[in-house]
């Protein structure tokens, strides 16, 4: 199995998959969903250098269930899996609790 790892400040995410259904029960078509915004941190890089030298730590960590723009990061493909790498600054947020 082929491992992906993320440089600098990227993260890769493996997005939570929207509902096929409506709240009336009326199935909806890949055509018709939303792109997902949340996802799940599957592998987070080093964090982003510096101009003094330093290592700027990262704010997310593996695990973590966090949202991010609708038209952030780009999509990829792995092993069958669909994940997505963005720049840290494109998460909105890490959900808690």
């Amino acid at each position: 199995m082929a491992t992906l790892k993320p440089l600098s400040d990227r993260i890769i995410l493996k997005p939570v998959t929207a509902e096929e259904r409506t709240a009336g029960g009326i199935v909806l078509p890949d055509s018709a969903q939303e792109k997902p915004q949340q996802g799940h941190v599957m592998a987070v890089g080093p964090g982003r250098m510096l101009d003094n030298g330093k290592l700027a730590p990262m704010d997310i960590s593996v695990g973590d269930r966090v949202y991010y723009g609708k038209y952030s990061g780009t999509e990829v493909k792995l092993d069958g899996a669909e994940l997505v790498v963005l720049r840290q600054d494109d998460v909105l947020g890490v959900v808690e609790g």
